[in-house]
């Protein structure tokens, strides 16, 4: 699986730089990564083209909503 980023790059571009919060996302992101391959794997395996579930998977992630008011 794909590790984490190197720099998680905060809104300023400064990295976070908070070893807890480094830590929850590197957990985060191996997490999801899972879960995302194991989706991806069930969906293969259940007939679903391989191209069409990766954009299922990119669309849903170009869906999500960030818990931040844009300034």
């Amino acid at each position: 699986m794909m590790p984490p980023p190197a720099i998680w790059p905060q809104a300023d571009g400064s990295p976070v730089s908070c070893r807890e919060k480094l830590k929850t996302l590197a957990e985060n992101h191996a997490e999801l990564a899972q879960v995302m391959q194991d989706a991806f794997e069930d969906a293969v395996l259940m007939g679903v083209d391989a191209g069409a579930m990766r954009q299922v998977l990119a669309d849903l992630v170009a869906s999500l909503q960030s818990p931040v008011r844009a300034a």
